[in-house]
């Protein structure tokens, strides 16, 4: 299969440390997070996926609704991405609450539910981690 876009991206010193992608148009320092014992200060990687999964979620929502051709004239989602203990190791949980505007409830808790289907992020960690889907329609 021929990829539609490919991206790279280097980290050198782990979640201490700096990354950056091939075109550098993103460059970040990383820190441990304060309330994992580290001094804080600078980007982690949940935080980056957080971003980065409510960027795609959204673009799906958008995505599915022109599809469907219903009348959604505005969406944004929260993510909120926990680092949980997994035995020996560590596992990621995810909850995304999505904003609508211009659907009813039953509508837009059916767009959130297809994009969720179609969505890159979704599909890439689906019976892996849990995902919390929660809408609000206005």
């Amino acid at each position: 299969m021929m990829a539609l876009y490919t991206t790279q991206a280097h980290v050198t010193g782990g979640r201490a440390g700096h990354g950056e992608t091939s075109d550098g148009l993103l460059k970040v320092d990383l820190a441990m997070a304060k309330e994992l014992g580290g001094p804080g200060g600078a980007t982690n990687p949940e935080q980056l996926f957080a971003v980065g999964y409510a960027a795609c979620f959204e673009s799906a929502i958008r995505f599915v609704a022109r599809k469907q051709k219903l009348p959604l004239t505005d969406a944004s989602i929260t993510s909120t991405v926990s680092l949980l203990p997994n035995g020996e190791g560590f596992k990621l949980g995810v909850a995304l609450a999505a904003e609508t505007k211009g659907l009813d409830q039953a509508v837009a808790e059916a767009l959130v539910s297809e994009a969720h289907n179609i969505c890159p992020y979704s599909n890439a960690i689906r019976g892996n981690v849990e995902v919390a889907l929660s809408v609000k329609a206005a």
